[in-house]
């Protein structure tokens, strides 16, 4: 299993590569899109009306897929005072719970997202002149993404390799022996 979990780690680690370099890239655009219409408000007196609506959408996708990527790294901030007076053996079920809440969240994500555009489908943006439903698609493949990363978190730790979490080496290493010795359930530390 931990062999099948890591050739599953190499498809997920180049889908969230792939996810933060979109996110990035959307930063950008957006920041290019809102200092064009600064210029053109302040310096050529005139507005660009798809402007705004175009960099709200982008900061949708950009938002998701950046936390759906800190989901599948740790990244996030997490409580765990209460972890700190258990016993170790009990931390790896705690986590658990986490990732089957993450993942539950994020399908209705995918759930209400989806309903919310297909309820906007024959809404037309007028400053962009495309259908109402883009506005709620980063919010179905942010979900997605999260429920994907969330069952990928539980599955390694049910075969015994590591999950980072907040304040942890950061560390992934599918096709290392990175978590073969530790037991499982386990959680690097």
């Amino acid at each position: 299993m931990q062999r099948t979990m890591r050739r599953v780690a190499r498809v997920t680690g180049a889908l969230a590569t792939a996810g933060l370099w979109t996110a990035g890239a959307g930063l950008v655009l957006m920041t290019v899109f809102i200092a064009a219409q600064v210029f053109w408000r302040y310096v050529l007196n005139d507005s660009l009306q798809w402007t705004e609506p175009a960099a709200v959408m982008i900061m949708g996708w950009f938002i998701f897929l950046g936390a759906a990527v800190g989901i599948r790294e740790g990244y996030h901030l997490s409580f765990d005072v209460v972890l700190y007076v258990l016993p170790d053996r009990v931390r790896p079920w705690l986590y658990s719970v986490s990732d089957f809440v993450v993942a539950g969240f994020g399908t209705g994500m995918v759930i209400y997202g989806a309903e919310l555009a297909g309820r906007t489908a024959g809404n037309k943006l007028p400053a962009l002149g495309i259908s109402g439903a883009f506005d709620f698609l980063p919010l179905v493949g942010g979900g997605a993404l999260l429920v994907l990363f969330a069952l990928e978190r539980l599955a390694r730790r049910a075969a015994g390799l590591s999950t980072p979490r907040f304040g942890d080496d950061h560390e992934i290493e599918p096709a290392s022996d990175a978590g073969l010795s530790a037991a499982p359930g386990s959680e690097a530390r």
